[in-house]
């Protein structure tokens, strides 16, 4: 049992930044997506497309300080709570980060359209990215009190 509970805070450790990272790729690859159809389509425009494409990427980086906080030796003592902060953090980045694909994507379809509203637009993309900020330091937070 010991080693089950040992695993779990190994995947815990690892879990926020594996799990940021995949949703930051379909994220990313949703809105990039996007980006490429509009550049098709469109005369202007070309780097803001890339550049909101790029936006799902940043629960690649939170994974990795939430990784870092939770570094320390890993006991049967604080496996658990290592593998419950790690694992669900990682998941709410992983989620945030797949809709803010495609937020971003929506956002660079409806402005190669109407570019006025291209800063109004990123609005949804800025809310889901508020919520990946909440678990990243909320986990920050947590992490402090599982014993080294």
């Amino acid at each position: 049992m010991d080693n089950l509970i040992m695993a779990l805070g190994w995947a815990g450790l690892y879990g926020p930044m594996a799990l940021g990272a995949i949703g930051s790729m379909i994220g990313c690859a949703q809105a990039g997506q996007a980006a490429c159809g509009a550049l098709l389509e469109t005369e202007t425009g070309h780097g803001r497309y890339i550049g909101i494409a790029a936006m799902p990427s940043s629960q690649s980086i939170y994974g990795i300080v939430v990784m870092f906080a939770l570094n320390r030796e890993i006991t049967p003592e604080n496996a658990p709570g290592l593998a419950a902060i790690g694992l669900l953090c990682g998941l709410a980045l992983l989620f945030s980060a797949a809709w803010q694909g495609k937020c971003c994507a929506s956002a660079i379809n409806v402005s190669k359209i109407r570019p006025e509203i291209f800063g109004m637009s990123l609005a949804p993309a800025a809310i889901v990215e508020g919520f990946a900020v909440f678990a990243f330091i909320f986990a920050l937070v947590i992490s402090a009190g599982v014993p080294a």
